[in-house]
């Protein structure tokens, strides 16, 4: 496979990376100690990740710990151009272009692959499948892999439970300082950024329909509710449907909740969510967008097949015109509407799951040949160590439990 080629502006990446590098204090810490220890000598570590700027400042930390780093994108439309020129220059071999084909996004995959990484660090588990499928299966000098989404870690609890994950493979996702603030507060915010960028319109009294009340689903219904929408969630799991009711949600069958949407925002993790049933009840005008990390949430296909007419309304719309005249407008391609149509999740935030992807990458470094094939936790000293470094910023502190204290908590023997 022929190597990578810039088709972003150099100059430009350069201040967009520089200006993530700059709000990302965690990660930066962590890029000085890694320089000074060079943790990842000789090693060679593939990342599928979605490669924007803040990626990049985590390919760079990773490189001054001396790796020899390879990226591609976990997504075609999620790509900043502009920041992988800025990589490749610095000798990053980087494959992502934004809208690139699917054959070009499986060229990637394969290169990640070709580069007989010892460490991989994935964003949704399609290297680690693709690894598992095309014979690359075998542990080998694999000593592991990092996951960094809910949909990835799925992936990954299925090949275990199959008996398929060669290596160990760290759940950086559902780490505390991941998921309570990647997932809920990032998702959140950028979802609605993306939404923006793509329609310009006013989400204040609008009715907005919310799929999945997990951590990403409460992030977006709370931004939306804080911007003046009445929010329907709707979910599979009775236990957190109440949660959201209790949280002063509507909560519906999708099948209703469509009837008086404005907006529908997919976070579930599951496929068909939106389909032909639903798109026949939708009122004039819906917006549809995903959140979820694979575009199969909403069925591109019964939605192009209802339509009778299809056309592109404005930069990240399509517009499907029903038989009856109703239009729906699907934004970003059914694809996360946070990175296609918007900047992705805020960089402060990208510090936090970065810098456990990076510490989580050198326990593999450490422990990795010590290690059984299976899906582990982010070890907690690691989690806290970025919860505290994340305090500083915000000048917070937290209280230190005195030495009875910690007796206390130890022990059974005190009651009432």
């Amino acid at each position: 496979m022929s190597k990578p080629k810039a088709v972003g502006d150099l100059e430009i990446g350069a201040r967009k990376v520089g200006w993530a590098r700059a709000h990302m204090p965690i990660l930066e810490e962590i890029r000085a100690r890694f320089e000074r220890e060079r943790p990842f000598k000789g090693l060679t570590l593939s990342l599928v990740l979605h490669v924007e700027s803040k990626t990049c400042a985590l390919a760079l930390a990773l490189q001054a710990g001396g790796a020899d780093v390879h990226m591609a994108a976990s997504n075609p439309l999620s790509t900043d151009d502009d920041a992988v020129a800025h990589v490749l220059d610095q000798g990053i071999e980087t494959y992502a272009v934004k809208g690139e084909s699917i054959t070009a996004y499986r060229q990637g995959i394969q290169a990640m692959l070709d580069a007989d990484p010892d460490i991989i660090i994935d964003d949704g588990s399609d290297l680690v499948a693709a690894a598992i499928e095309r014979g690359h299966g075998k542990r080998g000098k694999v000593l592991g892999s990092t996951e960094e989404t809910t949909t990835g870690v799925v992936r990954l609890r299925a090949m275990q439970r199959d008996g398929k994950l060669p290596w160990p493979a760290i759940d950086v996702n559902d780490a505390t300082m991941k998921h309570l603030f990647d997932n809920r507060f990032g998702t959140g915010q950028s979802t609605l950024d993306g939404i923006f960028s793509a329609t310009n319109l006013v989400i204040a009294g609008k009715t907005a329909v919310v799929a999945g009340y997990g951590w990403c689903g409460k992030g977006v219904a709370s931004r939306f509710r804080g911007l003046g929408a009445d929010v329907i969630v709707t979910e599979v799991n009775p236990s957190r449907a109440l949660e959201a009711r209790l949280e002063g949600f509507r909560v519906k069958r999708m099948l209703d909740a469509v009837r008086e949407a404005d907006f529908i925002i997919t976070v579930t993790g599951c496929n068909d969510v939106v389909r032909a049933e639903h798109f026949k009840a939708m009122k004039d005008g819906c917006c549809i967008a995903n959140s979820g990390h694979f575009d199969v949430e909403i069925n591109k296909k019964d939605l192009a097949g209802l339509a009778v007419e299809k056309r592109t309304a404005r930069g990240g719309v399509e517009e499907f015109r029903m038989p009856d005249g109703r239009r729906i407008y699907l934004l970003a391609e059914g694809r996360l509407v946070n990175l296609a149509a918007g900047q992705g999740h805020p960089v402060e935030i990208m510090d936090m799951s970065f810098a456990l992807q990076a510490l989580s990458a050198e326990h593999l470094k450490k422990q990795g040949k010590g290690m059984r094939p299976g899906v582990y936790p982010v070890p907690l000293p690691l989690d806290e160590s970025v919860a505290r470094a994340a305090l500083r910023p915000y000048s917070a502190e937290v209280d230190e439990l005195t030495a009875a204290q910690k007796k206390y908590l130890e022990s059974w023997e005190e009651g009432t």
